[in-house]
């Protein structure tokens, strides 16, 4: 990927990408992720942050924030969006059916608000907000989605850097 201005200072980062509208943000990315089953959607960043690296983004190029749940998911993103400091936010979380079918209403209020962010702010945000349709406290649902959210944390940064490339093309052709 080919910076899209140059000359940084101690001030600016070294590279900077075009949002939608032709503005400059960094080429920094934040990385919000829910606290319920912790261990599981932190696999999520791990698998980001390879992924990244492998794109050429090193780890300090991503900032991680923490949030209780997933339902404060939208508001840590539309707040980061608008800082103007990151070129994309993510976000993950498991949203699992806790026995009362209020997961079905959650995932989808978050993931609609995530939307509604990303088109509010023109900060691309990406989501790993996933709910199973069946998930249980054994080993083999924890090892599953343990490895499921590495895989899906790749997906989020190859989304990622091929959205901020997307936005480098056409404000290149504006």
């Amino acid at each position: 990927m080919t910076q899209a201005q140059a000359t940084p200072t101690a001030a600016q980062p070294a590279a900077e990408f075009p949002t939608a509208n032709g503005a400059f943000r960094a080429a920094r990315i934040a990385f919000v992720h829910s606290l319920w089953h912790r261990e599981i959607v932190e696999e999520a960043y791990v698998g980001f942050l390879e992924e990244m690296a492998e794109l050429g983004f090193p780890a300090e190029t991503v900032e991680r924030f923490e949030t209780p749940g997933a339902f404060e998911i939208p508001l840590h993103a539309q707040t980061l969006a608008r800082t103007g400091r990151y070129a994309a936010i993510v976000g993950a979380a498991l949203v699992v059916d806790g026995g009362i079918y209020r997961h079905d209403f959650v995932a989808q209020t978050v993931v609609q608000a995530l939307m509604q962010v990303q088109l509010a702010t023109e900060t691309p945000v990406f989501s790993v907000v996933l709910t199973p349709h069946n998930f249980h406290e054994h080993e083999a649902h924890r090892r599953f989605f343990h490895e499921h959210f590495r895989v899906k944390g790749h997906e989020a940064a190859r989304a990622c850097v091929g959205t901020l490339q997307s936005f480098a093309r056409l404000s290149a052709a504006a």
